[in-house]
């Protein structure tokens, strides 16, 4: 399980010595360019909220998308999946013994935290790519998808290895999902349940996006096998 900047440095072959620089670049890049695009900045200083903006909106950064919800892990696997998909679970306090966790309002964080919620701990910890580790959590303030999607977050602290090798046996699982067996099942459950691209991507973009499982959806027939729905008539 390999971050998207991971695999776009080892797809176009960046030298390894040129990644820490070359990360730091896009990230300066957004930093003096996304205020033309944005309301709310981040602070200067918090490379963690910056790089969660960046991932949200297509970037390639080294985190890797999570939420706390089963439901829209299983929606995100399912989606466009055409042959059979996975889920990959973690255990966030299996991933490791060093001090770190989850911040939270009512926690203060501890100077020793190897984690890049702490001011200054993405390039000191993560950006040399030198500390294999794998950390889980959430910027302070969190953007309006990361809320929608029950998001949150690991980042790896190297990019060339990836994240089920750098943590403790058993603390990440995946579990493979026969895609014939069970997708259209659970995609029209969770249709039901609300959970779709309209209400995981809050706006235009998102409402878009939810059209193309209406393609395969219909509430008096379905699509697939034109079959009509009890109490329903294709001829009425």
């Amino acid at each position: 399980m390999y971050s998207s900047l991971s695999r776009y440095l080892l797809a176009y072959q960046v030298h390894p010595k040129a990644w820490a620089q070359q990360e730091s670049r896009i990230l300066r890049i957004f930093r003096r360019k996304a205020h033309l695009l944005l309301q709310h900045l981040p602070a200067e200083d918090d490379s963690f909220e910056w790089l969660a903006l960046m991932q949200h909106h297509g970037a390639p950064t080294r985190l890797l998308d999570f939420s706390w919800s089963p439901f829209v892990a299983a929606f995100f696997a399912f989606e466009r999946a055409s042959t059979d998909c996975a889920v990959w679970a973690l255990f966030p306090p299996g991933l490791g013994s060093k001090p770190t966790r989850t911040l939270q309002a009512s926690q203060q964080v501890a100077d020793d935290e190897i984690a890049p919620w702490v001011p200054g701990g993405f390039e000191r910890h993560f950006l040399p790519n030198t500390n294999r580790i794998a950390v889980i959590g959430e910027p302070q303030t969190m953007n309006q998808r990361l809320v929608a999607q029950h998001g949150t977050f690991v980042m790896p602290g190297v990019l060339d290895v990836p994240v089920e090798e750098l943590v403790p046996h058993g603390a990440v699982v995946k579990f493979v999902l026969d895609l014939a067996k069970v997708r259209d099942a659970a995609m029209a459950d969770l249709y039901n349940m609300n959970i779709g691209n309209a209400s995981l991507f809050p706006g235009l973009d998102g409402l878009a996006r939810s059209l193309a499982y209406e393609l395969e959806s219909h509430w008096a027939f379905n699509p697939k096998n034109m079959k009509e729905r009890k109490g329903y008539s294709l001829s009425a």
